[in-house]
């Protein structure tokens, strides 16, 4: 069933006041009265057994104790008992069917119908609860919003993509819950957030299991120990080399608020010992859920401080290269709702931005949607779509370089509710695919006179566009690079280091006759040390034929 946890609580606030001051019950029953009475501060402080214990007293006295069969109602909601749920909130509707102080029993039945598939019930309790009078407007707004999302859902539905998920293979799956997944950019490793049991006794730790020579996904091991600690680490990204991680940690980690996110390099086989993003980034509210650019230098990150356009907003901020990050920019009112905006993931292109949001029409809840950036405008965002959406929570989602396939956690609740999560892959219906897919270029800067891996700057432009794409360092141990690249460009790779001789190369990067997405590229280089007599040529120099004039895609 869809988390509408905020609408209860608006619910919660405004009708828990009920049973303080004088007015009339719809029983007679003294005795059932008291019990109901005694229930509320267990009620309102979310003590759902005693409430629970004290309303069945009362129903027994009276079982048409409208006020009661609601109360219970929600409090089965709450706790995600919707059969149960569904039971007390019909009687609870049918006894005050027209009674203003009953309205929240139609929408949290409303929304149990639409999350059951019984769209025409869902519709014409919504439409009947907008036609009482003197509607609360947390009532309204809701009410207004769920009619949306059912009216979606029919026209929607009919038109399913293709669409078959299954368990990722190996021994990914090897714990109770595992979840938000990311992979680098060869598919080679994929990062997640693991726990080994569901009681609160076991934290979240990173953990990554790689493939073997058969492309079989190996046994998941602790990430590192200068990141996991006794406390919880979790919800990461990783720059498209696998060598920059940034991760979600709470619980007085050197935080600035209740969750912040930390930064942390590998060089070699070690991680570093992870750092506070600061406050540029992280505030004194909760941030989380970030998703890092292909180079690791641009962050989108999910954060519910002050001044967003709602609760749960996604923000964006740049590394500019002296160990500092720009003050976070609220996405704006494209892209963020007055609702929640969730888990954002940016494909390695650079321009295409999937998130999770409850604030658009979709299907119920949290739906995925995805939009494109152009010029520095997002598109109006999409609906992913049916049955990749559907009345379940859909929150997050991460997609291959070649925009192929997908991968989502799926959580199921099994042997008697306990909850199990695991990771899922499914092949991206056609329709709803990238529209530039990426591969890579990778390979090792070496010493060319002592063959010796070297760290290195490597700038990659688009020569069309004129603009540097994306900026990496080869590892100071390996000497190993990688960039991503985005099918249909022309692309100049500038290597430079002081005392060696500056390095230019150009490629163009498309698939192949036969090709379904563009193979990677490898291309070792070899700086010469500055000594007198060495040259280098420098290559992405371009002139009209019989004309000496410099071409403007010259001019990176």
């Amino acid at each position: 069933m869809k988390n509408i946890w905020l609408l209860l609580v608006g619910i919660f606030l405004v009708y828990s006041g009920f049973s303080q001051g004088v007015h009339t019950y719809s029983t007679k029953s003294k005795k059932a009265i008291q019990y109901y009475e005694q229930s509320t501060n267990f009620f309102i402080r979310r003590q759902y057994g005693p409430a629970l214990e004290l309303l069945e007293y009362a129903l027994k006295k009276d079982s048409d104790f409208a006020e009661a069969q609601l109360r219970v109602g929600k409090i089965y909601y709450a706790i995600n008992r919707e059969d149960q749920a569904k039971v007390h909130l019909q009687k609870a509707v049918k006894e005050k069917y027209d009674d203003p102080r009953f309205t929240d029993a139609h929408l949290l039945l409303a929304n149990l119908h639409f999350g059951d598939g019984e769209y025409a019930e869902a519709q014409r309790l919504v439409q009947h609860l907008l036609k009482i009078p003197r509607l609360p407007s947390v009532i309204k707004n809701d009410a207004r919003h769920l009619l949306a999302n059912i009216e979606y859902t029919q026209r929607e539905i009919n038109n399913p993509l293709p669409y078959n998920p299954e368990p990722v293979g190996g021994e990914v799956n090897s714990f109770p819950l595992q979840y938000f997944p990311v992979l680098t950019v060869d598919q080679q490793t994929m990062i997640f957030t693991g726990r080994r049991g569901t009681t609160p006794q076991y934290d979240e730790d990173i953990y990554l299991s790689k493939k073997d020579d058969k492309g079989i996904w190996q046994a998941p091991t602790p990430i590192s120990e200068n990141i996991n600690t006794p406390r919880n680490e979790g919800t990461c990204t990783v720059s498209a080399d696998g060598r920059t991680l940034i991760f979600t940690a709470c619980e007085d980690r050197s935080g600035l608020g209740s969750c912040d996110l930390y930064i942390t390099r590998r060089t070699g086989e070690r991680w570093a010992r992870p750092e506070n993003l600061g406050r540029n980034i992280n505030s004194r509210a909760w941030e989380s859920q970030p998703s890092l650019s292909a180079d690791g230098r641009t962050l989108y990150f999910v954060s519910d401080r002050k001044g967003g356009a709602g609760r749960r907003d996604i923000y964006v901020s740049q590394w500019q290269g002296d160990s500092t990050w720009t003050v976070a920019q609220n996405l704006g009112n494209t892209i963020n709702t007055a609702r929640d905006e969730v888990s954002p993931f940016i494909h390695v292109n650079g321009q295409t931005l999937y998130f999770a949001s409850n604030g658009r029409p979709g299907f119920g809840g949290f739906d995925l949607y995805v939009t494109e950036q152009d010029s520095s405008q997002w598109s109006e965002p999409k609906n992913l779509g049916y049955p990749i959406n559907t009345y379940q929570d859909q929150a997050s989602l991460f997609i291959t370089a070649d925009g192929r396939d997908g991968y989502y956690s799926n959580e199921q609740n099994r042997n008697n509710n306990a909850i199990r999560s695991e990771i899922y892959r499914f092949e991206l219906p056609e329709q709803i695919r990238v529209t530039y897919r990426s591969s890579y270029v990778q390979g090792t800067v070496y010493n060319a006179v002592t063959k010796e891996p070297i760290r290195a700057d490597i700038e990659l432009i688009d020569l069309n566009r004129q603009r540097k794409i994306a900026k990496v360092q080869s590892d100071s141990v390996t000497g190993h690079y990688l960039m991503v690249l985005t099918e249909g460009a022309d692309y100049a790779l500038y290597v430079n280091k002081k005392q060696f001789l500056f390095k230019s190369l150009a490629f163009n990067f498309a698939a192949q006759p036969n090709e379904e997405v563009p193979q990677p590229v490898t291309v070792d280089v070899y700086l010469d040390p500055v000594e007198k007599g060495k040259e280098t040529v420098l290559n992405n120099i371009f002139f009209d034929t019989d004309k000496y004039e410099i071409k403007e895609r010259s001019e990176p």
